[in-house]
């Protein structure tokens, strides 16, 4: 059978689930580590998922779109969100910010819709804390070598940033124990890592006591 076939028969299993408790994926990882291309490739792939957009105040990067990358605002419209508890949970990384909207989650889980959200490691510790039902994967570089090619080709960060970020994802790393679930990052392997979130979301689909998030 081929990948097509393969992966179109996981999006139908998930697809059959829909009528039991919808699942918050809560994907995370160090920067560099290819949390965007994964989820590039499973909207390309017609995954059914809802895609949470999170908000930040750090440039647009080339190649990314407002709305579908990130939310790209203000710090000062970062600031009435906050002001206004629209975040799930928001924080300074990197001298930018990154906030999660909670309409969009709430929303999307309500109708029933597996949700998928991505944020940094801190990110989801916070939301492990709010929401533990949800459930955490996190990406793992094959290397810190591997890592630190990733961030050198991306051409968006100093020397000296480049290695504040390989330094912070080597304290990431020690967050694993936080995780249900770790999945290699292979940059040239999206689709095996695609595949691997699929099988995740069938699994927890099979529960016999289903995950049940609460917002």
């Amino acid at each position: 059978m081929s990948d097509r076939g393969s992966e179109s028969n996981l999006h139908k299993k998930q697809r059959a689930a829909r009528g039991s408790q919808p699942v918050l994926i809560v994907l995370s990882g160090p920067s560099g580590v290819g949390k965007d291309a994964v989820l590039t490739r499973m909207r390309r792939s017609g995954h059914p998922l809802h895609y949470v957009v999170t908000a930040t105040t750090r440039p647009k990067r080339a190649r990314e779109k407002d709305g579908v990358n990130y939310h790209f605002i203000s710090r000062e419209e970062f600031q009435q969100m906050i002001d206004r508890s629209q975040f799930l949970e928001w924080a300074n990384v990197y001298g930018n910010y990154y906030g999660v909207p909670k309409t969009q989650m709430t929303l999307a889980l309500s109708k029933g819709i597996d949700t998928i959200v991505k944020v940094d490691v801190q990110g989801a510790t916070t939301i492990k804390k709010l929401l533990p039902q949800a459930v955490f994967i996190f990406l793992l570089p094959p290397s810190m070598e591997a890592l630190e090619k990733r961030l050198k080709r991306r051409r968006s960060e100093s020397p000296a940033e480049l290695a504040l970020r390989l330094e912070k994802a080597k304290e990431e790393a020690r967050s694993l124990p936080l995780f249900d679930y770790v999945i290699t990052s292979h940059q040239n392997k999206l689709d095996e890592v695609v595949a691997q979130i699929d099988a995740i979301i069938v699994t927890e689909k099979c529960r016999a006591k289903p995950r049940t998030v609460r917002l």
